[in-house]
């Protein structure tokens, strides 16, 4: 009977892992987190608003090639301009890459001179479960009723090159746009790429 139980509860723990993202049309899974500054976030307050969500990883050779070559700053800086909210999240749990200390957050976002809304610290990776985010970055999109309108890749070639940038489309920024125009998003769902969330 007690091997049965260990068999279920695996599983449970193995089908709740591999559980898909929250498709896109459906309601936003709300969440709280902290910011680098230790200010709490929850994505119900910014209900009214579009909101973007970014996973993160500093040391992720693909994170890198967008912050590196100043693609992402600009992204967030676009947007926040226009009133979008953008989250970038750190699921990685502690002692593992990419997970950041308060301390740690504050100064990459000063080295690095970044646009986000807030640096949300999320080491025990709830919110990054609930979202099922696997990637860094993983993207997804929340217009102002609170609901997904594009979930996956932030654009359209898998690879750790800056150089590919300027050939790629960016996915985020499309259905922004189309989204903000009044339109359907064209692909509102694609394969996101880059190094795996570090969850416990």
């Amino acid at each position: 009977m007690k091997t049965l139980l260990l068999a279920l509860s695996s599983l449970v723990a193995t089908t709740l892992f591999a559980a898909d993202s929250p498709p896109v049309g459906a309601a936003a899974p709300d969440f709280s987190l902290p910011d680098a500054s230790g200010k709490s976030h929850s994505l119900s307050e910014y209900k009214g608003k579009y909101v973007v969500l970014e996973w993160f990883n500093p040391e992720c050779p693909f994170v890198k090639k967008h912050y590196g070559s100043g693609n992402m700053q600009k992204l967030q800086g676009e947007y926040t301009g226009k009133g979008v909210v953008w989250l970038t999240i750190d699921s990685n749990a502690p002692g593992y890459e990419g997970n950041l200390s308060p301390e740690q957050a504050q100064k990459v976002m000063k080295d690095w001179k970044t646009k986000q809304t807030a640096l949300l610290l999320d080491p025990d990776g709830k919110a990054g479960r609930i979202y099922n985010a696997r990637n860094t970055p993983h993207m997804f999109v929340v217009n102002p009723e609170g609901k997904i309108i594009y979930e996956g890749a932030i654009d359209s070639i898998a690879s750790p090159n800056p150089a590919d940038i300027p050939s790629s489309t960016n996915y985020v920024k499309v259905a922004l746009d189309e989204s903000m125009s009044g339109k359907p998003v064209s692909n509102a769902n694609t394969r996101p790429y880059g190094c795996s969330v570090k969850y416990k």
